[in-house]
């Protein structure tokens, strides 16, 4: 399922979410110089290799490499993959940067993508297959969400049936995510970094207090106009 967005609308403009957005598809076209589609050509070796990151830790690593931790975070496998990443952080970020109050959910955001590759190293310490997207930092805006507005109304599509949209509580959408992150991972996907992702964006809700307290004085409102 594809979400398109949710019943949630508040008085700020989600900048934060958007120039995410813009990086990310900018960064993803200059990589291609200029094209949609092919191999990553100009920022090939800014990925991440959970081997070469744990050689970094060592006394004689390359420090560069916990680096690319950060780099790849902006870039993207294929058309779809970025599609994909692009269409949640817009369905699930506003609303999430709205409740974080701008500045900081930027720095959640980073967080949240070093978990996600914490994660991923943690499950394939030997791999040195590169490891790119902004998934992982995305799945900390997912469980986040998933604590902050657990019934609120998800807008999704299921393709090829993309002109029958309809709704879902997020709680089912989201959990079903999760679930199937761990339940049925997928060859050439980091799914435990997805999954750590997501229980870090849980985690930051808990400490900073819970729903209420996170979301206490925020500009977060129902939009009567969701179902029109």
């Amino acid at each position: 399922m594809i979400p398109i967005r949710d019943n949630l609308k508040t008085r700020e403009i989600p900048v934060l979410v958007w120039t995410l957005i813009g990086l990310n598809v900018l960064i993803y076209v200059w990589d291609r110089g200029g094209g949609l589609f092919g191999p990553n050509l100009a920022f090939a070796d800014l990925a991440m290799r959970p081997r070469q990151v744990l050689l970094a830790l060592s006394p004689n690593g390359d420090p560069v490499e916990m680096a690319k931790i950060f780099t790849s975070m902006f870039l993207h496998g294929s058309l779809a993959h970025i599609i994909g990443n692009v269409l949640f952080l817009a369905a699930f970020g506003p609303s999430v940067e709205s409740a974080f109050r701008g500045g900081r959910f930027a720095l959640y955001y980073l967080f949240w993508g070093v978990c996600a590759a914490a994660a991923h190293i943690y499950v394939n310490p030997g791999s040195d297959t590169p490891t790119v997207g902004a998934s992982g930092a995305i799945g900390g805006v997912l469980g986040a969400y998933f604590l902050l507005f657990p019934g609120s109304q998800i807008r999704v599509v299921i393709p090829p049936f993309i002109f029958l949209p309809f709704t879902v509580t997020s709680w089912v959408l989201l959990g079903m995510w999760f679930a199937w992150q761990i339940i049925f991972p997928q060859p050439g996907v980091a799914n435990w970094a997805h999954a750590g992702g997501f229980l870090a964006g849980m985690i930051t809700v808990l400490v900073l207090g819970g729903r209420e307290k996170v979301l206490h004085g925020s500009k977060i409102e129902e939009d009567t106009d969701f179902e029109d």
